[in-house]
């Protein structure tokens, strides 16, 4: 079954909603080979048992209280990052834009909104209890309860399980950007490509640069080498960086004018990879 022939309605509050687009397929813990999970929009959290064949709607979350003052952000209601913990069956992360970061400890029977220190700028009230327009969610050590966050407003990392967000945006140009990227076995160290601002989303200076810390946000560098530091008027979207499990570790990013990036040792020089393509919206990585 292709994802457009995605068989499902959005069940909420209003009525029925037709799907308009799905944005992340994630797949459940190895112990689940058959499990899937798909975040749409509007916002809502769809299970498979059976490898995509059939889906069912985590209607707790489609219904939660808060749910008829969630509002877009500026690409839609979406339900865009899916995060399981590998440690605990019950444990689930999802971010929604422009909501904020929601938790599960029950295996989807109830959500906790979890934004605490979590900025909106852009609202009349700066530390909402929701509302807060998360880019790109990612777990970095479930034994900690360690997870990342790009925002709309800021770079952020929890260490109690999205209880309470610490923001780590100092030394970056920007508190704005898509994507994130975390090393496959040093949970302090990330990767961030910060964007001038939503008015343009295009590198500061037009200086295409990617920031990497290897303390959790502690400190930031700059990653140029190889990438173009001049009239580099282009943007990255939040799936389109990712990180394979080799040693040392690659990353790779793509672009909305059709470029690939790669670097064969994390981060410290960069090569591009291919041109020309279409506008590149999502990078996955897998070792063959």
């Amino acid at each position: 079954m292709g994802f457009t022939d995605f068989p499902i309605e959005v069940l909420c509050v209003h009525g029925a909603l037709k799907l308009e687009r799905i944005w992340h397929i994630e797949p459940g813990r190895p112990s689940e080979p058959q499990v899937l999970y798909a975040g749409v929009a509007p916002a809502a959290l769809f299970r498979s048992e059976d490898g995509g064949q059939t889906w069912n709607e985590v209607s707790s979350l489609t219904a939660h209280p808060t749910r008829t003052k969630w509002h877009p952000g500026a690409g839609g209601l979406c339900l865009h990052s899916i995060i399981i913990d590998p440690s605990d069956s019950a444990r689930m992360f999802v971010g929604i834009s422009a909501v904020g970061v929601f938790r599960t400890e029950d295996g989807g029977k109830n959500w906790d909104v979890a934004n605490k220190g979590t900025r909106a700028e852009f609202l009349p009230e700066k530390y909402p209890e929701y509302g807060q327009c998360v880019h790109k969610l990612l777990l970095a050590d479930s034994r900690s309860g360690l997870l990342f966050q790009q925002n709309h407003c800021g770079v952020y990392r929890s260490s109690d399980g999205g209880r309470n967000w610490q923001e780590i945006t100092v030394g970056l140009p920007s508190d704005f950007g898509f994507p994130l990227a975390i090393h496959p076995r040093e949970a302090e160290t990330i990767f961030v490509l910060p964007l001038k601002g939503a008015e343009f989303r295009c590198p500061p200076e037009g200086r295409l640069r990617v920031y990497r810390s290897r303390n959790g946000g502690k400190s930031w560098e700059a990653l140029s080498k190889g990438l173009p530091q001049q009239d580099a008027f282009i943007g990255v979207y939040r799936e389109g960086m990712a990180m394979d499990s080799q040693k040392p570790a690659g990353v790779y990013f793509g672009t909305n004018t059709g470029k690939l990036f790669g670097s064969a040792d994390e981060g410290d020089s960069w090569n591009l990879l291919a041109d020309n393509l279409p506008p590149v919206y999502s990078v996955s990585t897998a070792v063959v």
